[in-house]
């Protein structure tokens, strides 16, 4: 029997104690007087540190992540070789004694090292990323995305991110929304926009093959004429055993060559039909022999899957990777961003705009509530960024239909608008901070927009020109959600469809839930990087995700 604990794989290697690690968040925001003389194990990396006492000693600041805030670590001479520990990005993982400091030290606590357990050490000279962030500006950082999490505005930011991710499972949950996972693989256009990433082998294959050809070259017609000519022997010779009554063991062995004589001609002619290239039908790239056996693309949205699972389970959510092949450099667009979007079964326009506010506050008290010292640290790059969630946390939103919007917006005076506002047109960044930052000074929802401007699966309304559409707008940023009642009525979805130019055929599935027990429901999207943007005030999206994907870069 084996002992309980005991490995059986004969291994004799001893296991490492175990070190439970204490957080430097738990430590900075503890009790001083309930921390002191504790014994703690810490690790983290060195964001500055310097030796005193002629060599004898050093203070590190030492940075683990989970917050802003640096433990400073007091190592003695004695204890590990200084120079080791001392630069800036170093990693050490140390145990001592947490003590308190000399009167007036702005900590509250610090950590006299008894033992140093691991180091993980920096060439000073080639580590990039220097010690303050004077010496660096973010578009830098971007050229360093393995590293650029170490910084203070970075891990603020990756912090808040995974608060607000943490808070969009939270209020779906608290609603009763169930979280599904939509495919990123798809073979169909949500926004009909055309705008998307292809997946495919057919290159990696004709590579291959390309390859394969030179090395080995395709048989010729003779090399085909012949081994048909083999079989054919193969076959007569067979027969004619047959006919004469030969032994089982003749005709099985003249079976045995025939067999393999058509193999080779089968692997002949399969050859024979191989072409470097692309394949090509009717002018057109045969996707018959791609990997999927169609055209295939990374997701714009997970919203049209997603409305299969809302027509079944009632409430749900998506909230994962989207892709958009749009050449443009601005900086509130990146090719692989994250979407948040929630469908709502048995609802109409204004329970979705109900939804979308509800959650949008939501985001920003939880901010308020679990993120204010990370906050704090970026008002550096917007003083009103605080003040904005408050702002919005505690707002009723503005609601109004785009006709009104638009006269609105015509109405203006006192700027001037660089894009012409007219009835039809989709609304810009310039006019949807104007209506939120001038004329209400909160958040708006505008609503009934022109069909021509929004998807085939918004509900068209009875004036037969607008869709049961809105779009949530915020300070900052402008347009924060998208979304509508959708279209449940099969002729009318159908129409649109054809209306946008798109086929049918990759959305019978979608019309197949119109056919069997239709249902209102409505759903948005909430582009979870501009709320980054909105709640953090940071200018420029590639900051506000970890690996920021854009034309001409995909680092890492």
């Amino acid at each position: 029997m084996e002992a309980k604990g005991v490995s059986s794989a004969g291994d004799d290697a001893a296991l490492e104690p175990s070190r439970p690690r204490t957080f430097i968040k738990d430590i900075v925001r503890g009790a001083t007087e309930e921390l002191v003389g504790r014994k703690v194990v810490v690790g983290g990396w060195v964001k500055t540190g310097r030796e005193q006492g002629r060599g004898s000693f050093a203070f590190l600041e030492l940075n683990d992540g989970s917050c802003l805030a640096n433990l400073q670590v007091i190592v003695d001479a004695a204890v590990h070789p200084l120079t080791q520990l001392v630069p800036t990005g170093t990693c050490v993982l140390v145990e001592g004694e947490l003590k308190k400091p000399p009167e007036g030290a702005k900590q509250s606590v610090e950590l006299k090292v008894e033992s140093v357990l691991e180091v993980g050490t920096v060439d000073p000279a080639k580590y990039p990323l220097p010690k303050t962030r004077k010496g660096f500006t973010l578009e830098f950082l971007r050229d360093f995305g393995h590293l650029r999490a170490r910084t203070n505005t970075i891990s603020a930011v990756a912090r808040i991110r995974d608060e607000l991710a943490y808070a969009t499972h939270t209020f779906f949950r608290k609603n009763g929304f169930r979280y599904v996972h939509t495919p990123i693989i798809t073979t169909s256009d949500c926004e009909g926009a055309g705008e998307m990433f292809q997946v495919t082998t057919l290159f990696s294959k004709a590579e291959k093959e390309e390859k394969e050809l030179k090395q080995n070259p395709r048989p010729s017609e003779t090399d085909i004429e012949a081994a048909k000519l083999l079989v054919k022997e193969k076959g007569e010779t067979v027969s004619q055993l047959k006919s004469s009554k030969a032994s089982e063991e003749e005709i099985s062995a003249s079976v045995s060559e025939l067999i393999k004589a058509k193999e080779s001609l089968s692997r002949l002619e399969e050859r024979f039909k191989l072409k470097a290239g692309i394949p090509q039908k009717d002018g057109k790239i045969d996707y018959a022999g791609d990997f999927f056996g169609r055209q295939a693309f990374l997701t714009v949205s997970g919203q049209l899957q997603v409305e299969t699972y809302a027509c079944a389970l009632g409430n749900v959510y998506t909230f994962g990777p989207t892709f958009r092949a749009e050449n443009s450099h601005t900086t509130r667009h990146l090719a692989e961003f994250w979407m948040v979007e929630p469908e709502i079964a048995f609802a109409n326009l204004e329970d979705d705009m109900n939804y979308a506010e509800s959650y949008v506050k939501f985001l920003c008290q939880w901010l308020l509530d679990n993120c204010i010292e990370d906050m704090e640290f970026l008002k550096t790059f917007d003083e009103a960024a605080i003040e904005r969630l408050k702002l919005v946390s505690s707002s009723p939103f503005e609601r109004i239909s785009y006709t009104k919007a638009v006269q609105l917006l015509k109405n203006v005076t006192d700027k001037e608008f660089a894009i012409e506002v007219e009835w039809g047109i989709d609304l810009a960044s310039e006019h949807e901070r104007y209506l939120t930052e001038v004329l209400f000074k909160k958040p708006v929802i505008v609503y009934n927009y022109p069909k021509g401007i929004k998807a085939f699966y918004m509900k068209l309304n009875d004036d037969q020109k607008t869709v049961a559409a809105m779009d949530v707008l915020v300070p900052k940023v402008g347009e924060l959600i998208g979304g509508s009642q959708r279209e449940e009525r099969l002729d009318v979805l159908v129409k649109r469809i054809k209306e946008s130019g798109l086929p049918l055929e990759p959305y019978e599935w979608y019309l197949d839930l119109r056919r069997y027990g239709t249902v209102k429901h409505s759903g948005f999207g909430l582009g979870f990087e501009r709320m980054i943007l909105f709640a953090t005030g940071m200018e420029n999206i590639r900051d506000v995700i970890p690996f920021p994907r854009y034309p001409g870069r995909a680092d890492l």
